[in-house]
């Protein structure tokens, strides 16, 4: 008889022991579920889940290894995707009232199949803003998703359901999007690892967009290998996605023991050094300490840079859902709504001279990956905020929460590099995290120094069960 099945165990692990048949991928389904229908009602992060149909294909997975046949790298890893992803028989809501009203998806989306491919199990959707417009979680229809380190605190959004599932030892892996932080924020929030990788690297067909020109898709997990083997498995080239890489598949998991030597990496000052609480800046201080870098950089223009991605954001997503804000304003969450409003009606002059600019910070931040390979910067001013918090104090001064917990990464969102957020604790206190920050199409180079910052003991996730729990309801 096997030992009971460990929550703690990440992706890589559950694969191996499941390829040699130690463990059985029935046996880490039911207790994935398991673990789903402890936690998943104090934290409210799935919005469907398929206990029938995920433990079918954890079946189907145990006969192909009895058959003989090779399984996939992810054999057996019970994985969960943003509910703006496609899953065949089910209704894809993307967090709204109004998509209820769509009939269920005919086919699964590309990281569904890809993941499925590569031999992992769908356990189902996960909670959401609406649209993915926002940054922790509220959802309004749905219900807030909670952080497993505090309940009472956002779990960060807009993917927060993803980050929260792998956090509290839901699920190994999980799929989320990043606009302008929605993957980086709720990774930093709940302390775990979650990538975005360069723009176009990972297909989005079958996703419901929010602002095309800079959605990305990415992965989270526990560990960097996790993340290395889900990237591996969800790369490359698909015609369904106009923007998606043309570039070959790189295999980035072969790389991680390489280790920094020989990597310059430096840390990103001025904008990027103040605004925050100090564990922010602290944690970047650790993970630059440990890699014994002195070097810093300076980013131009990123206030001009974050303003730009405020008003392209907005315009793309107002006029994406410009039809049911016109017939349905009723229909959409109070909190975003008015954003929406408000970039469908701004001026399409403002919209080039933003694009515009976007040309030209591009090749200036491009023009330092000259001269170095890594890039450190805090990924939030703060740790998790309250549920229902309004204000955080910036340069001490009281701005509003929502918006302004992407400070330091939507100055980075709109040129399409590739960032994983790293989580940093310190004792007693919530999780941060560091961004570690690379050319395009430079994903081996970024997840080596993450990697190493992990080895190094600087960047940890381990589960964290909350501290209330009650039983999930919604599964079918």
């Amino acid at each position: 008889m096997n030992d009971p099945f460990d929550p703690n165990t990440d992706a890589s692990s559950i694969a191996s022991e499941v390829r040699s048949r130690k463990r059985s991928a029935r046996e880490v389904m039911e207790s994935s579920l398991e673990t789903v229908r402890r936690y998943n009602g104090e934290l409210n992060c799935f919005t469907t889940i398929l206990e029938a149909e995920s433990l079918a294909q954890a079946d189907a997975t145990d006969a192909r290894i009895a058959k003989g046949e090779d399984p996939g790298p992810l054999a057996g890893v019970p994985f969960a995707v943003k509910d703006l992803f496609d899953i065949a028989g089910v209704t894809t809501i993307a967090g709204s009232k109004i998509h209820r009203e769509h009939p269920p998806a005919t086919k699964d989306a590309a990281v569904v199949e890809r993941l499925k491919a590569a031999g992992a199990n769908l356990v189902g959707a996960l909670n959401m803003d609406e649209y993915a417009y926002g940054f922790t979680t509220e959802n309004t229809h749905y219900g807030p998703t909670r952080n497993p380190h505090d309940p009472e605190r956002v779990a960060g959004g807009s993917s927060g359901g993803s980050a929260a599932a792998v956090a509290s030892g839901m699920l190994p892996l999980t799929v989320g999007s990043d606009t302008n932080g929605s993957i980086r924020v709720p990774a930093a929030f709940c302390g775990v690892y979650g990538l975005k990788p360069t723009y176009g690297r990972i297909s989005r067909a079958g996703a419901v967009l929010f602002a095309a020109s800079f959605d990305h898709v990415g992965p989270f997990a526990r560990s960097v290998r996790d993340i290395a083997l889900a990237f591996d498995a969800l790369h490359g080239l698909d015609p369904r996605d106009p923007v998606a890489s043309s570039l070959p598949a790189e295999a980035v998991s072969p790389q991680l023991e390489m280790g920094t030597e020989g990597l310059r990496i430096a840390i990103a000052d001025g904008y990027f050094s103040h605004g925050g609480t100090p564990e922010v800046f602290e944690a970047v201080d650790k993970a630059a300490r440990a890699l014994n870098v002195r070097e810093t950089v300076t980013i131009p223009d990123p206030e001009k840079a974050r303003a730009a991605a405020y008003i392209i954001t907005a315009c793309e997503g107002g006029n994406l859902h410009l039809p049911d804000l016109r017939t349905r304003p009723g229909d959409f969450d109070p909190m975003v709504i008015e954003r929406f409003l408000a970039g469908a009606l701004l001026p399409a002059a403002w919209y080039s001279h933003a694009q515009r600019f976007r040309r030209v910070f591009r090749d200036q931040v491009r023009e330092l990956f000259r001269h170095v390979d890594v890039i450190l910067a805090p990924t939030t001013p703060c740790p998790a905020i309250h549920i229902g918090q309004e204000t955080i104090e910036i340069d001490g001064k009281q701005v509003p929460s929502r918006p302004n917990l992407g400070l330091f990464t939507q100055p980075l969102s709109f040129i399409g590099l590739p960032i994983i957020s790293v989580p940093v604790f310190s004792p007693g206190s919530l999780p941060v995290g560091v961004q570690v920050i690379g050319a395009p199409y430079r994903e081996a180079t970024i997840l080596r120094v993450a990697r190493q910052l992990e080895r190094m003991g600087v960047c940890a996730a381990p589960v964290t069960v909350p501290v209330r729990t009650s039983t999930a309801e919604g599964v079918r």
